[in-house]
């Protein structure tokens, strides 16, 4: 039910508003705005919508949230995979997607400065235009916003080389809990004076503050490129086959391992062959002058380990191979609900987390079909349950603890990208500890007393 400091934020956020329908309390609105892509069904719908178009919206919005006490939960695509958005009732959306210009793209400085709201695809589409791209490249990059992807350090495919979210953001404006508004960090490469605010800033999925405007950094687009994939018998196979490029002291751009199970669903959804071909597919790509060299080294690598190995020869066959790696979760969410997990491990130990999964889902009963960027460990087993099942409790919730438990003991982490959300709270504290958690909960109370933005999120 609505609460009347709701109802008070609504309208007076309306009159800020321009002449876009500003908020609404419609249960299709609603309900479209409750959760995002992570399977997580909230209990109840959120109390309403306020869609903010300027950074005037949000200042006033949190400004009157905060006078208000009302929750507020910062929302850019909807494409989060561990709850970070999801709302429920007594609490309102802050809508932020149609906050999405480009508002600056200088190729001189290789820097963009944008609004949350701007997809990832259609930065690095403005940035084609001049020789640039930006690196991080989750596998949602045509759905995705900048906003969410700093919200979570998300990374990608690309992080291999170019590194996470993180190391491609420069500066920030925030509007902070008490509606003042931050900036942090600079449009220089380099800069130390005081404390990295950004790097604070990233990650913490709207819990220290709301995001408004982003200052990136650009990349020149490699001047030349060379893909390959290799067939595999087992996954524990292509998991060896991708520590040993690693150990090969090459610099592969992308090297993305793909299970068994996922190619039978890939087949399904594309017509493809490729289960046919192998139990398991490792794809790898290397850019720069040195392309053709380094990409060399890592076929000699794979092969010990491969049953085939496929190099692209034009733009068309690269592209190809490409898709079936991007292609992997739109195909399992045709065979039913899909969690996405998100464990890392030492790049050493890859075969030892993808063998440790596979005993997972035979101790569970779980469905679990992974894909990893294996160049840095970070691995993406999904849970795929019945439509209408849930992925919260059960064996599903049974077997996304004993993936965090398997993380643990190889030495990694419950979460390499997505973030914490809803989902991992419950395993925060035995990996953070005591005093890591207590000091995080400090600065949060610091920047948030009244606890108004994302509450119950990351940590």
């Amino acid at each position: 039910m609505e609460t009347d400091a709701v109802s008070a934020l609504a309208g007076r956020a309306a009159e800020l508003l321009s002449a876009c329908r500003s908020t609404s309390t419609d249960p299709a609105d609603r309900s479209a705005a409750a959760t995002d892509r992570s399977g997580f069904v909230p209990a109840s719908l959120p109390d309403g919508v306020v869609y903010a178009e300027s950074v005037d919206d949000v200042v006033q919005a949190v400004r009157l949230a905060a006078s208000h006490g009302v929750p507020l939960v910062p929302r850019g695509a909807g494409t989060g995979l561990a709850a970070a958005s999801s709302a429920g009732a007594g609490e309102v959306v802050l809508d932020l997607s149609r906050m999405n210009r480009i508002l600056d793209l200088d190729p001189v400085e290789q820097i963009a400065v944008v609004e949350p709201g701007v997809l990832n695809a259609e930065l690095n589409a403005a940035a084609a235009g001049h020789g640039l791209f930006y690196a991080p490249d989750p596998a949602s990059t045509a759905i995705c916003s900048i906003g969410g992807n700093i919200a979570t350090n998300a990374g990608g495919m690309r992080c291999a080389k170019y590194g996470v979210t993180r190391e491609s953001v420069l500066g920030l404006r925030v509007v902070l809990a008490d509606g003042r508004e931050l900036r942090t960090g600079r449009r220089t490469i380099k800069g130390v004076t005081g404390y990295d605010l950004t790097a604070l800033m990233i990650g913490s999925e709207g819990a220290l503050g709301v995001v408004v405007e982003a200052t990136l950094r650009l990349r020149p687009a490699p001047v030349t490129t060379a893909t390959a994939a290799a067939f595999f018998p087992d996954v524990a196979a292509a998991a060896a086959a991708a520590s040993a490029v690693i150990a090969a002291r090459i610099q592969p751009s992308l090297l993305e391992l793909v299970d068994g199970p996922t190619l039978e669903a890939i087949d399904l959804a594309l017509g493809t062959d490729y289960r046919r071909r192998g139990g398991a597919f490792l794809l790898g790509q290397t850019d720069g002058f040195g392309a053709q060299a380094e990409m060399d080294v890592l076929a000699g690598a794979v092969e010990p380990f491969a049953t085939e190995v496929l190099r692209a020869d034009d733009p068309v066959a690269a592209e190809a191979l490409l898709a079936a790696r991007r292609e992997a979760i739109p195909s399992l969410e045709k065979l039913g609900r899909v969690s996405i997990g998100d464990i890392g491990v030492p790049r050493g130990r890859l075969a030892e987390a993808v063998t440790g999964l596979q005993e997972i889902s035979e101790r569970t009963g779980v469905r679990i079909f992974t894909i990893a960027h294996a160049a840095d460990g970070n691995l993406h087993p999904m849970i795929v349950v019945r439509p209408g099942e849930s992925v919260t409790e059960g064996p599903a919730k049974t077997a996304l603890g004993e993936m965090f438990h398997l993380a643990k003991r190889l030495g990694g982490t419950l979460t390499g990208e997505h973030g914490v959300g809803l989902l991992k709270r419950d395993w925060l504290r035995d990996e953070l500890g005591d005093v890591s958690l207590d000091v995080q909960h400090a600065i949060r109370r610091a920047l948030d007393p009244q606890a108004i933005l994302n509450p119950g999120k990351a940590i």
